[in-house]
């Protein structure tokens, strides 16, 4: 496999583990537990934590595709309720739990511990130039078990993707909010879903479609033009291409036990209905989905557009919390796997 397939494989893979901090009900009651209400101040507060008490002009420069409003009345708001040291730390306590609850006894595999060893190690060989989220994550201090350094490493990760992808982006002279029509037009997502998931209006929207008709880009029905098609590809194979570096410390059978390995994780999280599918990512839903998983995931999904349409809703747990009650424990409670290092 060459390395640009390699490094869209494993986002595939990373991407879904790394998306448990968004969508499990431990990780949004324990950021609202902080005085961050809604949805939405806990997300930004999140995700910029690492770079300290930043403003929203960082914020909206690199959150590249949401509405700028969005970002404005959860930042620097957040940060008179809660230190970005303490969003982290809260943030890690509850996607350790949340974990445990999708994982179960599989935190303990010694193939977990293997795959975060192999995952650490692309992490750490990413190179971060240019790439401020990236680089702010992967100067966090490392977890010591095996499947929090796997959702660290996942996390370093999914950002230096995303930062290379916003560079092809600018680069290309696309907007955030006209990244969101290709990917429609691309069949990856959803006009609705995408609206609400990123706070676009309808106006707002309409004006960056007709900016990309001009250009040539999308036809009268809001599909992709020759051009349009020609434009999209050109975006993904260089956001693959940028993003393939970490993975080319690997060995091809380091990079196959990584992939192997995180398709499982994949399929146990999709099962567990904790990443809704579709989803704002454009993830593809995991091929081990049952029915009835797939009716939680819809639950789930039902109360995220909730959560995504208000920034003060009120926390809906959903189905997939209740079909996660079972387990409680936390590695601070001590769950023996650890990575040597």
């Amino acid at each position: 496999m060459r390395a640009p397939e390699a490094a869209r494989a494993h986002w595939q893979h990373l991407e879904s583990y790394h998306a448990v901090v968004y969508f499990a009900p431990e990780v949004i009651e324990a950021l609202v537990g902080l005085g961050l209400p809604g949805f939405w101040m806990g997300y930004f507060a999140g995700r910029a934590a690492p770079l300290g008490p930043v403003g929203p002009a960082v914020a909206e420069a690199l959150f590249y595709n949401f509405n700028p409003e969005l970002v404005r009345r959860a930042l620097p708001a957040a940060w008179d309720r809660a230190a970005p040291e303490l969003v982290l730390g809260s943030r890690l306590h509850a996607v350790d739990a949340a974990l445990w609850a999708i994982l179960a006894e599989e935190v303990r595999a010694t193939e977990l511990v293997v795959a975060a060893q192999l995952a650490r190690k692309a992490a750490e060989a990413a190179d971060c130039s240019g790439r401020a989220l990236a680089a702010a994550h992967a100067e966090s201090e490392w977890p010591t078990v095996a499947h929090l350094v796997m959702w660290q490493a996942a996390t370093v990760l999914r950002e230096h993707r995303g930062d290379g992808h916003v560079i092809t982006l600018v680069n290309e002279g696309v907007s955030g909010l006209q990244a969101h029509l290709l990917a429609v037009a691309n069949g990856q997502s959803s006009a609705a879903q995408l609206q609400t998931a990123r706070h676009w209006s309808p106006e707002a929207w309409a004006e960056a479609a007709q900016g990309l008709r001009s250009r040539g880009l999308l036809d009268g029905q809001a599909g992709l033009t020759k051009r349009g098609r020609a434009l999209k590809q050109r975006i993904e194979t260089q956001t693959d291409r940028l993003a393939a570096g970490p993975y080319q410390v690997l060995s091809e059978e380091e990079n196959a036990r990584l992939l192997s390995y995180g398709a499982r994780l994949t399929s146990l999280i999709g099962a567990a209905g904790v990443v809704p599918f579709p989803n704002p990512m454009g993830l593809v839903a995991p091929p081990a989905i049952t029915e009835c998983a797939g009716r939680a995931s819809e639950a789930v999904s039902t109360d995220l557009v909730v959560h995504l349409s208000d920034d003060k809703a009120p926390i809906a747990s959903g189905a997939g919390k209740r079909a996660r009650q079972g387990s409680k424990r936390s590695s601070r409670a001590g769950a023996p796997v650890q990575t040597p290092g």
